[in-house]
């Protein structure tokens, strides 16, 4: 016990310093808030008008292959990125029903599903 509270702050340093690292990490490498732009494909509303998809492709450049960003709008809100996928240069969208989406063979149910081709298991 006197061991812990004379090394109290170097474990509370230790703790917000991992912590700061992991959160870093991770978004740098696999947030979907810091996705690339892209260039415009198509936009495809709902059945029922409550959202809004709007497809991008995504050049890496010459050493990565293309990729497909495809971002929800629901009730003028921001836009939230919700398809991320490598290795594809087209975007086909089919809505299945009023919150049901299928992304290049993908189903989504809006609005919280998210698909990411770093994540796939």
């Amino acid at each position: 016990m006197i061991w812990l509270r004379r090394h109290n702050k170097a474990i509370v340093f230790i703790i917000m310093f991992a912590t700061i690292i992991f959160f870093s990490i991770y978004w740098a490498f696999f947030s979907m808030a810091r996705l690339p732009k892209g260039e415009f494909l198509l936009e495809s509303k709902s059945p029922n008008n409550n959202y809004t998809i709007k497809a991008y492709l995504v050049n890496g450049g010459a050493t990565t292959s293309y990729a497909i960003r495809a971002e929800l709008i629901r009730n003028n809100r921001n836009p939230k990125n919700i398809y991320w996928n490598y290795r594809e240069e087209n975007a086909v969208i089919k809505w299945l029903s009023d919150d049901v989406i299928e992304i290049n063979g993908h189903i989504l149910s809006l609005p919280n599903d998210k698909y990411d081709f770093r994540r796939k298991k």
